[in-house]
């Protein structure tokens, strides 16, 4: 995973944001726009890879670095104990196609499954909030064993990881209001499995 994590194309803060969250007891996620990392499949984050090359943000060298750590992350999902993950979804993160219906089919698959698990939660945040949604971009929220916490936001050009308890705290507070505001997790998968029968 060191190597992976000296990648020129990670955002600043992200590789020792990745190294807390492979020892984390709690991990809570809020992405726009396309589903987080950790519940990709490995063709929808091949997609997402693949868009970036063309786009010339990234080389195919730094994809496929990129997707080797994805992997690595989503396999550290699978220690004992396993962490609780709290994913909230922007509803744009299930509505936007993303590698054409075969790889968006697979990927709803998958976050219902995700749902199934005993040690996850996943809601919709759903178009309807508006204003009353906290975040603006995607928030990552870990607490590590001894309960202390680190925060990790990201735009498109730079990440930040704060450990800062008077700046986590908050966003731990916006985090709280943002579940309590989202729709439940049975009416956030009855709603990606109607999505799902739309898609072959």
């Amino acid at each position: 995973m060191v190597s992976a994590l000296q990648n020129t194309a990670l955002l600043e803060g992200f590789p020792e944001y990745v190294r807390q969250e492979v020892r984390a007891a709690e991990i809570r996620l809020f992405e726009l726009g396309i589903v987080p990392g950790l519940l990709q499949t490995p063709e929808y984050a091949a997609a997402i890879a693949t868009g970036a090359v063309r786009r010339g943000a990234i080389t195919e060298q730094q994809a496929e670095e990129r997707l080797t750590l994805l992997a690595e992350r989503q396999a550290s999902l699978e220690r004992t104990p396993p962490p609780f993950v709290y994913a909230v979804l922007d509803e744009s993160c299930i509505r936007r196609p993303v590698g054409g219906p075969g790889v968006m089919a697979a990927q709803l698959d998958k976050l219902v499954a995700f749902a199934e698990l005993p040690n996850t939660v996943l809601q919709v945040a759903p178009y309807e909030l508006g204003e009353r949604r906290p975040f603006d971009l995607p928030v990552r929220l870990v607490t590590l064993a001894d309960r202390s916490m680190i925060a990790y936001a990201e735009s498109a050009m730079q990440g930040h990881l704060d450990r800062n308890t008077g700046l986590v705290l908050p966003m731990l507070t916006a985090y709280h209001q943002l579940q309590a505001e989202a729709m439940p997790q049975a009416a956030s998968v009855a709603m990606i499995e109607q999505l799902r029968k739309g898609t072959p």
